[in-house]
């Protein structure tokens, strides 16, 4: 396989990951699910400009931790047996929820489609969060001073992260709804939040990520791979510890926010997509996720591909949540 810049095949499938565990991962999730649930979410469903034959469009928003109005969009198909499946979707880095057309497919096959815009990014959702230090352009590094100072629940993809299971929860409780028969999906950063929410909400039945983003930041650095997706761990170094006093606490810090750590947490069944190839999301920090996933599992590998469209693996993400 032509794997020219990470660890060989055999090595990898193995491979655990270095980025550290923080002593207190398993308190701290716990404390942000209670918050999480201690927060009325106050739904609201408005319909949308958008709309198709047979499935209804919608506006869906909640509230999500520390305040913000979180957006979603929602497709629920008109005619259906009751209960129904739903999938919900998750969105690149800094992206938005995208055209209605992509998720028709799923709503004509009667599901409940619910699409995420992740707070602050390239949509409507708001960032209310409020921190110390610099925010720069990048949320894997908003609140990461916060977090530094001994508060690490200020970090912004904590806040993301529980968005994810706050959406799955109101999908569920929906009447129409199987809340067994649940499933999650997305590519890049909507592959992490697929896995966080796998990881947080356990009820999740499906998960198919396609090369997730916010695994093993420190393996990600050691490569010199602090471009790209990941380019604000170089900037923050740069111009916020040039001299590197805080790198080992920083990566500490991270592990909270490292869907490696959430792994041993995920019962669903899984479906990956990786290209052996990518330069942007390392396979190696893919496999230090994978690796520690105990729940039934299969990877679906590209050896030429990188960080790209992987051919047929929407297709066979779409067969995989039709067994749900």
């Amino acid at each position: 396989m032509p794997l020219m810049f990470d660890f060989p095949f055999e090595e990898l499938k193995n491979y655990q990951g270095i980025t550290p565990r923080p002593a207190d991962f398993d308190d701290y999730w716990q404390k942000g699910l209670q918050e999480m649930k201690s927060v009325d979410p106050q739904v609201e469903i408005k319909p949308a400009d958008f709309h198709a034959p047979g499935v209804e469009c919608s506006d869906l928003f909640f509230t999500g931790v520390g305040g913000a109005r979180v957006h979603a969009k929602l497709l629920r198909p008109q005619k259906t047996a009751q209960p129904h499946p739903a999938v919900l979707m998750f969105h690149g880095y800094t992206g938005n929820a995208g055209d209605w057309m992509d998720k028709l497919g799923y709503a004509a096959a009667g599901f409940t489609v619910a699409a995420l815009d992740c707070r602050g990014q390239g949509n409507i959702s708001q960032d209310s969060g409020r921190v110390i230090g610099n925010t720069l352009h990048g949320h894997i590094i908003r609140g990461l001073d916060d977090a530094l100072a001994g508060r690490p629940e200020k970090l912004m993809f904590r806040s993301v992260f529980l968005d994810t299971a706050e959406l799955a929860a109101i999908i569920m409780a929906m009447p129409d709804v199987d809340p067994e028969r649940v499933g999650a999906c997305g590519g890049s950063q909507g592959g992490a939040l697929t896995l966080a929410c796998a990881a947080l909400e356990p009820r999740i039945r499906r998960a198919a990520p396609m090369y997730p983003f916010l695994s093993d930041y420190k393996r990600v650095w050691s490569m010199d791979q602090g471009s790209l997706a990941y380019l604000e761990l170089r900037e923050y170094f740069r111009f916020f510890d040039p001299t590197h006093q805080n790198e080992e606490r920083v990566f500490e810090n991270l592990g909270y926010i490292d869907i490696q750590n959430l792994a041993p947490r995920i019962r669903a069944e899984i479906l990956w997509g990786i290209g052996l190839m990518d330069v942007t999301c390392p396979p190696s920090s893919q496999f230090a996720t994978y690796n520690k996933i105990t729940a039934p599992k299969s990877m679906t590998i590209y050896p030429d591909y990188d960080h790209e469209v992987l051919p047929g693996f929407s297709d066979k993400t779409f067969e995989f949540m039709l067994g749900l």
